[in-house]
């Protein structure tokens, strides 16, 4: 790794070394905190988990091969070498912060309410097309994941699209202190994580602590048709995108294709071409405006960005449109809240044949939660949603607020097991909830039908 070796660790997370000093001038291949993932050469870093203690795998990893272990808690004699900090996590950001200063390449840094993971990947297809690109795995989001994705940059990479989750104040300001991107992508200011930020206003002003670490000369990318970051004043040139006339970057002539992708017209000043989106919903739009304007922002040609947009792939249970001998499936259900719930049930409004919505729980929402499920539902029959079909504590509400069109299961296997008397041949099903509800389960059992 780049100029990481372990004085310099050692300088970055102010640890104490037991070892041979012989040894500090050398390089980790990698770094890990999975001893599942040790390679010859690498960092091992000890976390104590809720279940498992990374330090119970310490002589088991340098036993494989790992240089150095590091950790809150000393080892035997016996194992060395050894960095001890006072909390391992807060190590690992300090050594990725360091980490990134090796890199001169662009960075971009991608926040949002909805949305995050899906522009994360449109964005990377598209300046794949240019860049050889190091992109967030998963949800590694956060202030573990973020280090630990920056830990796999190498020496031929060109760019870094890294995607920051959050859920409290603060985060994000940690999160850019360490990616410091050289540009900024905020996706949309909905209704998420409202337990901890309350509002709206308060998600913008947690979102928006990334610009605080966003260079004066860097740009925010953002979805111009979402109020709130249309009026934003970021202290920095803003590019947005959208469908609306104040876009500097804009969908025209949309149509939605037999197979479910989407066709439109990329509009940008005096240029304009064509792009095929092979995934399934409105929102796909925006994720594909947004690569298209970070794409023109590092130069890529109208054909880079047409060919990155066509190669992007939908990621897990995200928008993935499945079709069967029998129905049409929306799986969805890898995360919701009522901003993207609205989005996906607008989408699903345009399909052809009845259109039956399964929705769970979206969680985290505050004080208001109850309200806003039945908003939710009532929104979803407004649309003409055929059924709403709804399961778990929260989502009697949404049922409620569907009306006649609504239904509510108290279990994901009662819902499961009428699904054959639900469903007819020819509906698309949009299946949607919040991850803990794991409504995986029901697309597996609409798949069977």
């Amino acid at each position: 790794m780049r100029g990481l070796s372990l004085e310099n660790i050692i300088a970055a997370c102010h640890g104490d070394y037991f070892g041979d000093t012989a040894l500090l001038r050398r390089e980790v291949s990698a770094i890990s905190s999975d001893s599942r993932k040790v390679e010859p050469g690498c960092l091992f870093a000890a976390i104590a988990g809720e279940r498992v203690d990374g330090h119970d795998f310490i002589p088991s990893v340098m036993a494989a091969g790992a240089l150095c272990a590091l950790g809150e808690k000393l080892p035997e004699d016996s194992i060395r070498p050894f960095i001890r900090v006072r909390n391992t996590i807060e190590a690992l950001q300090l050594i990725a912060e360091f980490y990134r200063t090796r890199f001169d390449i662009p960075f971009i840094g991608i926040t949002g309410s909805v949305g995050k993971t899906t522009a994360k990947e449109m964005v990377a297809s598209v300046l794949s097309q240019h860049f050889n690109v190091h992109k967030t795995a998963g949800n590694f989001n956060n202030e573990l994941g973020v280090p630990l994705t920056l830990f796999g940059l190498r020496e031929e990479h060109s760019a870094a699209v890294i995607e920051m989750g959050i859920s409290h104040f603060g985060e994000m300001s940690l999160l850019t202190r360490i990616v410091k991107p050289d540009h900024g992508l905020i996706t949309v200011i909905g209704h998420a994580h409202l337990e901890f930020l309350g509002d709206r206003k308060g998600v913008l002003k947690a979102k928006g602590e990334m610009i605080e670490g966003i260079p004066r000369k860097g740009k925010v990318f953002c979805c111009g048709d979402d109020d709130m970051l249309a009026a934003a004043d970021f202290g920095r040139e803003k590019v947005c995108y959208g469908l609306g006339e104040n876009c500097a970057v804009r969908a025209e002539n949309i149509c939605t294709m037999p197979d479910g992708s989407t066709c439109c017209t990329v509009a940008a000043g005096e240029r304009r071409f064509s792009v095929t989106i092979n995934a399934y919903g409105e929102h796909m739009i925006a994720a594909a405006l947004a690569g298209a304007a970070i794409g023109m922002e590092l130069g890529l040609s109208d054909e880079e960005i047409a060919a990155g947009i066509a190669a992007y792939e939908p990621v897990g249970s995200r928008a993935r449109l499945i079709k069967t001998d029998k129905i049409s499936i929306i799986d969805d259900c890898y995360n919701s809240n009522p901003t993207s719930l609205a989005s996906s049930l607008r989408s699903l409004s345009k399909a052809e044949g009845r259109k039956i919505a399964i929705i769970g729980d979206m969680l985290e929402l505050g004080e208001k939660e109850i309200e806003l499920h039945y908003e939710s539902g009532s929104y979803a029959a407004s649309l003409g949603i055929d059924s709403v079909l709804c399961c778990g504590r929260l989502s009697a509400a949404a049922a409620e607020g569907a009306g006649e069109r609504g239904r509510h299961f108290e279990s994901k296997e009662a819902l499961i097991a009428e699904l054959h008397a639900l469903i007819r041949e020819g509906d698309t099903v949009l299946v949607k909830a919040s991850r803990g509800m794991k409504f995986e389960d029901i697309s597996a059992g609409l798949k069977e039908l």
